[in-house]
């Protein structure tokens, strides 16, 4: 059993360390041993017991946070959701313009990155069947239209809204394209949001300089800073 997770006596739930039994920390560490078992293993073959015994819990324990494996999976699928509705809420109060866009651009790297590990990209990846069945995957991709409707002008030649609606997959396909490519996982980031600017601006109207600029306010972004700056547009 993981030294860090144990079942409360008395409440068969499952604890991290001394925080609450019912606090995120607990999902979180469940997802990531479940999805380390679905990559490992494979979705169909792993069962709700396995994903327990890895974790060195009972079944009952495992239940009062997920009752079955699509519920993990929907976890996963909501608590990005939730992130992508946050930023949208904050872009429906900026003025539509393109250094809004831009600034759209820079937060949804950030967002990407802030989302649970590598793993949950590669596992959406490999289970596009499962999640196109799921009305969670439905919503998820109803919300991705939402945001390319967002940031694509209708007035604009077709080739520049798809430059647009590029720059965001640019970002989603960074993980897995550049993952085992030479070079460090800040240069993968800045590869990621240099291409995803120059997509969503269109090589005819990046103002000079503005690439670099982006780039370098993201990679020195801090979380304290960007947390405390959440809510205040």
């Amino acid at each position: 059993m993981d030294d860090n997770v144990r079942v409360v006596r008395g409440r068969n739930r499952i604890r991290v360390g001394d925080e609450n039994t019912d606090g995120p920390d607990v999902r979180a560490h469940i997802q990531q041993v479940a999805l380390d078992l679905f990559i490992e293993e494979g979705y169909d073959k792993t069962s709700l017991r396995e994903i327990a015994e890895k974790l060195g819990v009972t079944k009952a324990a495992l239940y009062y946070h997920f009752p079955t494996k699509e519920d993990i999976v929907r976890s996963l699928i909501d608590q990005r959701m939730d992130a992508v509705d946050e930023l949208l809420a904050w872009a429906e109060t900026q003025q539509r313009d393109e250094q809004m866009r831009l600034e759209f651009i820079r937060r949804y790297a950030l967002l990407h990155e802030r989302l649970p590990n590598e793993n949950v990209v590669r596992f959406f990846e490999r289970n596009q069947t499962l999640i196109n069945t799921m009305n969670a995957g439905k919503q998820m991709r109803e919300q991705m239209m939402r945001v390319f409707e967002f940031l694509v002008d209708p007035d604009e030649p077709l080739a520049q809204q798809l430059r647009r609606a590029m720059a965001l997959f640019a970002i989603h396909a960074s993980w897995f394209i550049l993952r085992d490519r030479p070079g460090t996982e800040r240069e993968r980031r800045e590869a990621a949001l240099e291409v995803a600017v120059e997509l969503m601006s269109g090589a005819s109207s990046v103002a000079p300089g503005l690439v670099d600029v982006l780039v370098r306010e993201h990679l020195e972004w801090q979380p304290e800073a960007e947390q405390a700056d959440a809510g205040h547009g």
